[in-house]
């Protein structure tokens, strides 16, 4: 077996990317319950919206040549012909020289193209003084404004947000059709390990706190979670463990057992599933060097280290981009990273990415990253982190003052 033949960041991502390919299923879901899922195929628009013709301000339709030229001094006199309800359809025609009243929402009526603010107006016993003139469309929404009949509002790939639910809802869809989320099967691995929620802790024992560090995270993704329980330190027991919990899962991934010691089988026991097996066995990162990355058919496979810190990391950065693979889906990185100033220097190997825990802090409108330190066993350490600056294969550090890129922990 050839052990930490050691990849770089950018080299698996590529290769991950290159082998994972997108789940075709898909389901139709209710929209309220379509948060975070990723759209199936392009949701095309049934109706205009708005369908009428909507006031944006508490005021009065008119014909906006009607006041040309108004002014606090010389307003514009206008007679009131009315006024229309809030919800209601209006039948009422403008002719040159009317008005009608229309509050924020309401229909404006035919015939008028625009809706001067109630503030510059003044009703004296129907008769309306306007003391500000308005421009043609001012004020007012035309039908098909915000959507057009026919248009895509929401393309293929898209991940569902609750402003894209409210647009889904102000058109009417009741439900979409979305990716199938996938399945990811989990098994931890170690005779140490026990469950989290054991009471009394017996020494030399560890609760199990990767499987809730990661079925959170798969939550995040709207990824299912399947627990195959834990596992002890014997190929014996991880294979069929393994094979059974493969057949019901999308992705498989293991927590320890992915590094060279003794009794650490994952790599041995991957590489008996199927093929193409293990492609990484070793990432130039910190934290989290031993990782296993590999396919049995289709399926992706990852194997984390057991440290809970290196777990977490490795699942951000490369389970979750299994995740989207699978989806057919990348994010924008604009909405998980930030750019942020350095504040002490921090030392890093060259040729291998550094992903440092940090708490990012606000001053004079700058971010500020505060490193925070400690071994990869203590997890208060993520719990005190906002984000993990990222220092590049190509770097020997970063110096105080400079800036880095940091990956939000959401």
């Amino acid at each position: 077996m050839l052990f930490f033949q050691t990849q770089t960041v950018s080299q698996v991502l590529q290769k991950m990317r290159e082998q994972i390919e997108p789940l075709n299923e898909k389901i139709t879901i209710f929209i309220e319950e379509s948060l975070g899922m990723i759209v199936a195929d392009p949701l095309i628009s049934a109706e205009y919206s708005p369908n009428f013709v909507r006031s944006t301000v508490d005021g009065y339709a008119v014909i906006s040549s009607d006041t040309f030229g108004a002014s606090d001094t010389m307003p514009a006199y206008i007679k009131i012909k009315g006024s229309v309800q809030m919800g209601e359809e209006t039948k009422m025609l403008l002719s040159m020289g009317e008005t009608v009243y229309v509050p924020t929402g309401g229909m404006v009526p035919a015939g008028a193209d625009a809706v001067c603010m109630i503030e510059y107006t003044e009703n004296l016993n129907g008769l309306l003084n306007i003391y500000k003139q308005v421009a043609p469309m001012e004020n007012c929404i035309q039908i098909g404004e915000d959507i057009v009949k026919g248009e895509i509002i929401l393309q293929k790939g898209h991940r569902i947000r609750s402003q894209d639910i409210a647009l889904l809802a102000s058109l009417g869809m009741k439900q979409v059709m979305v990716k199938k989320p996938p399945i990811v099967g989990y098994l931890s691995t170690g005779d140490e390990i026990v469950s989290y929620e054991t009471s009394h802790l017996p020494i030399g024992k560890i609760r199990d706190s990767n499987v809730a560090s990661i079925r959170a995270a798969c939550k995040q993704m709207n990824a299912s979670f399947v627990y195959g329980g834990i596992v002890k330190d014997s190929e014996q027991d991880l294979l069929p463990a393994c094979q059974s919990l493969l057949d019901e899962v999308d992705l498989l991934v293991i927590s320890g057992g992915s590094s060279v010691g003794e009794r650490d089988y994952s790599y041995a026991v991957f590489n008996q599933l199927g093929k193409p097996g293990v492609y990484v066995h070793g990432i130039s990162i910190k934290p989290g060097k031993p990782t296993l990355i590999g396919q049995i058919g289709k399926k992706p496979i990852l194997g984390l280290p057991g440290h809970p810190v290196s777990a977490s990391v490795i699942f951000e950065i490369f389970g979750k981009e299994m995740l989207r693979c699978l989806l057919g889906t990348y994010e924008n990185p604009l909405f998980t990273r930030r750019k942020a100033k350095i504040l002490r220097n921090i030392p890093s190997q060259s040729g291998r990415t550094d992903y440092f825990r940090v708490q990012l802090v606000n001053e004079n409108d700058e971010w500020i990253a505060y490193p925070v330190y400690g071994k990869s066993g203590v997890l208060n350490t993520l719990v005190k982190s906002d984000g993990l600056a990222v220092i590049p294969e190509e770097a020997e550090g970063v110096k105080a003052g400079e800036w880095v890129e940091v990956i939000l922990l959401s």
